[in-house]
């Protein structure tokens, strides 16, 4: 029995609902660790280029990683990874909760979709065993429903159950996969893949705990973050949520607003986290709140999740389903032009309950208020909704329309830049990078940003690099760790030259590496998070007995991007795609301490050609060379792509 991993994936063919275990070497996840990496091993061995990401065609992997399980916080995450239907590259999607845990507690590293059941199935596994069952009972019921259906149908209230809402079912390119009815894998549209195979659920006993290498170094590593954590930067996260930036951001100037127009909003204090703590937080009573309102992950020590309970007025929140996260807050509030709290967490629900990346969702509603605002949308577009900046009630009911893919929600449902497409309007009004919308971090302020948006490989996302600019105030203060990832020269925030391209690019593998290692990026990362990369070395080593270095980790990561860049190559996304829409160019924000900024096009050209020549990729393409695959251990892949 290998230490960490089960050393078994199953492989399920919904076409034929036949099963297989397949039980690679000790070698193979070692090079790949679980997760993102894991899973594009098969997808670029086994499918094909060109396929239709909503045909039965497109394969989807389930995957944790050789750490996931262990008894210590940070290590309870899944990643779904399948061609997007969101923007046609590599779609890729991380979530936490209980489940990815669970799942090495049921005996499999990862599950691997291949084809379309007849009709809706739903997969359970248990003590390493599977079966397809009927979900015919639950298509249609929102996630709440469905999750208690199988729990009440498996008469175990202790199962784990991941699953898509409506919104998943009807295909709307950014559905995502929940668990816990309020965990989501959220973005590229991976619950959209899930709908597209009549695969509604997959479900999860058993309680076989990973063997760990070394218990006593594991413990000291756990003993150390408890210690720690009171003191860390990570601690505001715990007690306010991720909403706890919200102030920050905006006294900063990179609070999106109006859909990226300003980075300011008068409006902050009545959404941050502090006021949710004190006033719509489950258990909330009179300045105070229960630990109800925090709820974990498995293991964790964060307690960083939200828990709304909202009785009264016109937005009732259940709190089953959760509370929203700074970038909720941010895209169905600020983007918007919406101050009401109550509000937001109602489309948070909404979001969980249809299965609904928070994300696109409040960025594609923005978008459509600037184009009516603007008089390239009209009422008669719309359905008769007054779609206006800061028109709370038409935010709620389009989150709604959009799970239902219902009137002008079935066209938002599209995202923004088919939306566009489809009503022939709003091209100027876009904020998205490779058909996908921008998360709640500007580029036009942190500056490294740009070309991170630009280059990730499955579209702008702001939990695949360090954020700039962070490089000068984490090197101040967390000076040992940023040497050991050789970022030692600090550089001024408004810059993009060759060093910070550099702090992008290393950033980015040590990201890379903790999806594939499945790992919290609040818990292990780059500095400010609780533990460091020498502990996440020190973490691997303990769990698995290899003598693994923060180098050969970063490889980890390295490989991962790389092998994703060469599936985007495949499907034709290269060089030209690696870009930023015009307006984040050509239109200055306005107001606060960021009016008049925007990103300077030159820059942000140069950077592109320095960061494809620090990553060793041709300049001409952005496609990884033979030389660089081949040092990556990837000669496989090498004649799978051309320049």
């Amino acid at each position: 029995m290998p230490n960490g991993y089960n050393g078994k994936i199953l492989r399920v063919d919904l076409s034929s609902s036949s099963f297989k275990v397949e039980e690679p070497s000790k070698e193979f996840y070692r090079k790949y660790m679980g997760g993102s990496a894991l899973s594009l091993y098969y997808l670029l061995h086994e499918m094909p280029a060109g396929v239709d990401p909503l045909s039965p065609e497109n394969m989807l992997a389930l995957s944790v990683g050789v750490v996931t399980g262990a008894p210590i916080s940070g290590q309870s995450r899944m990643t779904a990874t399948a061609k997007s239907p969101l923007t046609g590259a590599i779609g890729d999607a991380q979530c936490g909760g209980f489940w990815p845990a669970k799942l090495k507690f049921a005996g499999f590293d990862a599950i691997i979709f291949k084809g379309k059941a007849p009709s809706p199935v739903y997969l359970w596994i248990a003590d390493g065993q599977a079966e397809l069952r009927d979900a015919s009972h639950l298509w249609g019921k929102v996630t709440g429903e469905s999750e208690a259906a199988i729990k009440n149908e498996l008469q175990d209230e202790n199962i784990e159950v991941v699953q898509i809402g409506p919104a998943g079912e009807k295909m709307v390119r950014y559905a995502c996969i929940i668990n816990m009815c309020n965990r989501a894998n959220g973005r590229t549209g991976m619950g959209a893949v899930m709908g597209s195979k009549n695969l509604k659920a997959v479900a999860l006993g058993g309680n076989k705990k990973p063997k760990i290498a070394d218990k006593d170094a594991l413990s000291e590593l756990v003993r150390w973050g408890a210690k720690s954590f009171p003191k860390s930067d990570v601690a505001s996260t715990g007690k306010f949520g991720t909403a706890s930036i919200v102030g920050g951001q905006n006294a900063a100037g990179g609070l999106p607003t109006f859909n990226f127009n300003s980075g300011v909003f008068d409006g902050w204090e009545a959404i941050d986290g502090e006021r949710m703590y004190n006033s719509i937080l489950a258990g909330c009573k009179e300045g105070k709140q229960d630990s109800r309102g925090r709820d974990t992950c498995f293991g964790c020590i964060v307690r960083c999740k939200r828990v709304v309970d909202i009785k009264e007025g016109p937005y009732q929140v259940d709190p089953l389903y959760g509370g929203p996260e700074y970038e909720t807050i941010s895209s169905l509030g600020s983007y918007c032009g919406i101050d009401d709290l109550a509000a937001i967490s109602k489309g948070n629900e909404l979001c969980n309950k249809y299965g609904i990346d928070t994300i696109s969702c409040g960025a594609t509603i923005a978008w459509a208020m600037e184009a009516f605002e603007a008089g390239e949308l009209s009422q008669q577009d719309t359905g008769g909704i007054e779609l206006k900046f800061g028109n709370a009630e038409a935010m709620v009911k389009l989150t709604e329309m959009i799970g239902k893919r219902e009137g002008i929600g079935d066209i938002l449902a599209e995202g923004t830049e088919r939306a566009s497409d489809i009503l022939g309007c709003g091209a100027e009004f876009l904020i998205t990078s490779k058909k996908q919308e921008a998360p709640a971090h500007m580029p036009q302020i942190k500056r490294n940003l740009a070309l991170l948006y630009a280059v990730n490989p499955f579209g702008s996302d702001h939990m695949s690099a360090e954020h700039d600019p962070f490089y000068e105030d984490i090197y101040n203060a967390y000076k040992d760790r940023m040497e050991l990832l050789s970022l030692d020269q600090p550089q001024p925030p408004q810059s993009l030259g060759t060093e910070k391209v550099k702090y992008t690019r290393i950033t980015q593998c040590l990201f890379s590496l903790t999806d594939s290692l499945c790992v919290c990026q609040f818990v292990w990362g780059t500095a400010w998070q609780l533990y460091g990369p020498q502990q996440l070395a020190e973490f691997v080593q303990a769990v698995t007995g290899w003598d693994v270095s923060i180098e050969e980790l970063l490889e980890v990561g390295e490989r991962r991007l790389n092998m994703m860049r060469a599936f985007n190559a495949r499907e034709g996304i290269r060089r030209d795609q690696d870009k930023l829409p015009e307006k984040f160019f050509q239109k200055p924000l306005k107001g606060g301490p960021t009016d008049g900024w925007k990103v300077d096009k030159a820059e942000f050209e140069n950077a592109l050609a320095e960061y494809y020549r620090q990553c060793g990729w041709d300049e001409d393409s952005g496609v990884p060379t033979r030389d660089t695959l081949s040092r990556l251990g990837l000669d496989w892949l090498a004649d799978k792509i051309e320049l």
